[in-house]
């Protein structure tokens, strides 16, 4: 009797199992039914991809850096005996930053000013003796040696004591102070970072059209939305001779930072390089744009099937109501300018007229 009930509720486990199974794979296949859309269409308006004269008034972003920013390093080994600056000091250029323990640099200077001393004595003895017939020229080619060797001992123990105290290579702020007084340090350890916003530079990748309209010396005009209604004063103070392989140049923007107004490295800036002229460029809608400037994208629509390409595009100049297309797309091409919410590559489209 126990037998087969064990039978039968082994039995009823594998129906069980054998039918969760058959229930999962109907799922599973119902997933991978492709959903026909082609009687699904979406509303949207188009604008023709142009070729259009406008006013070239080039401005560019960038992004300021500092003039210098220089790690302060050990230039000896030894335990930090003192440190004069705090985070965020404004410090001048060889201002005394800190000293390290010097005990046993000064005994070395003591030995090599009294070897020195000695070197000198024996020299100025043989050169007498040498003179009188009494030494040989070899003798006195030796204690010359001797002295010239003892010199430079002197001169290297001097500079290994003066390198234990840490002075401030350039003007600047201090904006990562590194250890603390009573810390051991070896050589090349960083101590502090000091950057000089006195001035700033800024670098830009410039495309082939622009770049050779421009040369080192122009001024150009630098506004900051940190900063609304003030102009900074910029010059070009680099054009690079090799461009990258989009056919853009590096160009260094030099800039002198104003006391009143003070800009950080880092902030972003509008650079306006004035107007270049009249150019005829390829243009598109700013309404046409999904995406940034940097990664832009746009909806084209399929003249045969209808249907809406998703497509990348590199935007060049921004002209305020339309775009400067420097790739992606041709002259007569449509692109959507409003309905893109409800659009997906591939979906056909319905144009208003």
């Amino acid at each position: 009797m126990k037998r087969t009930i064990i039978i039968v509720i082994v039995v009823a486990l594998v129906g069980l199992i054998a039918f969760r199974l058959i229930s999962n794979k109907k799922h599973i296949e119902s997933k991978k039914q492709v959903v026909d859309n082609s009687n699904v269409s979406v509303s949207v308006n188009v604008a023709k991809v142009e070729n259009k004269t406008t006013d070239r008034n080039l401005t560019l972003v960038g992004t300021v850096a500092a003039n210098q920013v220089i790690d302060v390093k050990s230039e000896v080994a030894g335990k930090i005996t003192r440190l004069n600056f705090k985070l965020g000091d404004f410090v001048s250029k060889g201002r005394d930053l800190g000293h390290i323990d010097n005990t046993i640099r000064e005994l070395s200077v003591q030995n090599a000013d009294q070897a020195l001393a000695d070197a000198k004595q024996n020299l100025e003895r043989y050169k007498n003796l040498y003179e009188g017939g009494a030494a040989t020229k070899a003798q006195f080619d030796q204690f010359s040696l001797a002295y010239n060797n003892a010199k430079i001992q002197f001169q290297q123990s001097k500079k290994q004591m003066s390198d234990a105290i840490i002075t401030a290579p350039i003007s600047g702020y201090v904006t990562i102070k590194s250890l603390e007084a009573g810390a051991f340090v070896n050589v090349g350890s960083p101590i502090a970072t000091l950057v000089d916003v006195s001035s700033l530079k800024a670098k830009l990748y410039v495309s082939e059209k622009d770049v050779y309209t421009m040369k080192v010396g122009d001024k150009v005009k630098i506004s900051a939305t940190v900063y609304p209604g003030i102009v900074f004063q910029g010059v070009i103070g680099f054009i690079s001779v090799a461009g990258d392989e989009a056919h853009n140049y590096p160009v260094v923007i030099s800039i002198k930072n104003d006391s009143k107004n003070p800009l950080k490295a880092g902030t972003y800036v509008d650079i306006s390089f004035g107007q270049k002229g009249k150019v005829t460029v390829l243009q598109i809608p700013r309404e046409a744009l999904m995406g940034s400037l940097k990664n832009g994208k746009v909806y084209v629509v399929d003249t045969y099937t209808k249907l809406a390409r998703v497509r990348n595009v590199v935007i060049g100049a921004d002209n305020g109501s339309s775009l400067e297309v420097l790739k992606g797309l041709k002259e007569g091409e449509e692109v959507i300018t409003s309905g893109q919410i409800n659009l997906a590559d591939s979906v056909k489209v319905n144009i208003i007229k």
